[in-house]
């Protein structure tokens, strides 16, 4: 008699891990099986390489699912079986955490569960779209088109995070560097000056003086300063953690100048193509709305959602109520009424997805261009505004030697 630990999937697709005391192996597994169970693991240590909590990287899931759904697309497209697919992808799978996933999901669709269901035992890669656009694929028996589909998907969504992103890594740099500068003359380089004139009991000229005081509060309460800040920060953070704050913040962040249109754009390019691909797919109105919200970042928007979800239900169909919301662009509303008129309303998703993400790129492009001369501007003055109080000193010093 020993203890083994297992884990097993559920008649409705959920993982359950525990420990059971027998004599091996297989009458462990023979008791799973008589629960209703699948056993997926059953061994006498703990197989912390299935646990489906442990921390991954953001991006690095973001990158393994876009590969994996490309490959399973490509698959699928020369006629390669479901089963076979996964067992590919899971041996091209450079990622040791990635590759237990797909294996995991390979047990259990061997284990006589649909492939949606056993990609839905790993939400953590595989969100609600992607389960119900697999789920559909599955009962029309258009998987390849399905993969297709989620393939663009995902890579539009990457392409354009990518290009946020790297849009703004120059302007944070910038703005990095310029504060660190200040920060090391003001409190390393200007006390120097400090001594100088302390020692010469001369008048300083008033841009010295003010800078001079700057720089002692600095070296007196700059670390009360720091730790304030980082206080407040983490209180911040804390407090739109919380519905209300998300919501304010959310809010408060549409209205900011220039940013406010970009991002507003952006949201709006992720919701589309995430109906296109639902809609296209045949997944009810409703229920693309519902998961449509649950990938939306920002709260004002996807609560809104829920009034355009209200008035499909009383079957006013969804370009009047995406008016109504007030938050969506004009555009937006009009273009929907038009697929509504045609019926091509998954046609109409995908070119409002693309004339977003094109406006949001725009946008993009023009906040940085406001973004990096204004913070050259500005750390231009506040450097000239040292060097040259530091000069007025020096030149003083000068004038009295003489």
């Amino acid at each position: 008699m020993g203890t083994f630990y297992f884990k097993a999937v559920t008649g409705d697709g959920k993982v359950r891990t525990g420990k059971l005391t027998g004599d091996d192996e297989k009458l462990i597994a023979r008791e799973l099986r008589r629960q209703g169970l699948v056993p997926v693991y059953v061994g006498r240590e703990q197989k912390r390489s299935f646990n489906l909590k442990m921390p991954v990287f953001e991006g690095g899931k973001r990158k393994d699912v876009l590969f994996f759904t490309q490959e399973i697309s490509t698959l699928l497209n020369a006629g390669v079986p479901v089963d076979r697919a996964l067992t590919i992808s899971s041996e091209l799978c450079e990622r040791p955490r990635f590759r237990t996933v797909l294996m995991d999901v390979i047990r259990v669709l061997k284990g006589g569960r649909s492939l949606a269901d056993s990609l839905a035992t790993h939400p953590d890669y595989f969100p609600d779209l992607y389960i119900n656009m697999v789920r559909a694929g599955e009962a029309s028996g258009s998987l390849s088109t399905v993969f297709e589909r989620l393939s663009e998907f995902e890579r539009t969504r990457d392409d354009l995070r990518n290009y946020i992103i790297s849009s703004m890594i120059y302007p944070a740099l910038l703005a990095t560097v310029g504060v660190a500068s200040i920060l090391v003359l003001m409190y390393f380089v200007v006390p120097r000056f400090a001594s100088v004139f302390q020692e010469s009991h001369m008048q300083m000229p008033l841009p010295t003086k003010i800078m001079l005081e700057v720089s002692g509060a600095l070296q007196r309460y700059g670390l009360f300063v720091l730790a304030g800040l980082v206080i407040g920060l983490v209180s911040f953070r804390t407090w739109i953690g919380t519905p209300a704050g998300r919501l304010w913040w959310d809010g408060a962040r549409l209205k900011a100048p220039v940013l406010g249109d970009a991002l507003l754009k952006a949201e709006v390019a992720r919701f589309a193509r995430a109906m296109s691909t639902l809609v296209a797919n045949s997944v009810p109105l409703v229920q693309s709305l519902g998961i449509a919200r649950a990938i939306l970042k920002n709260q004002k928007i996807a609560g809104s959602l829920e009034m355009v979800a209200s008035g499909v239900k009383r079957g006013e169909g969804i370009a009047g109520p995406v008016k109504k919301t007030g938050v969506f662009p004009p555009l937006a509303g009009h273009l929907l009424s038009v697929g509504e008129e045609t019926g091509r309303l998954d046609a109409m998703f995908a070119r409002m997805a693309d004339l977003y993400e094109a406006d949001t790129r725009t946008a993009i492009k023009r906040f940085t261009a406001l973004l990096e001369p204004m913070v050259i501007l500005v750390m231009g003055i506040v450097v000239g505004a040292l060097i040259l109080s530091i000069l007025l000193a020096i030149t003083s010093i000068n004038e009295v030697a003489l």
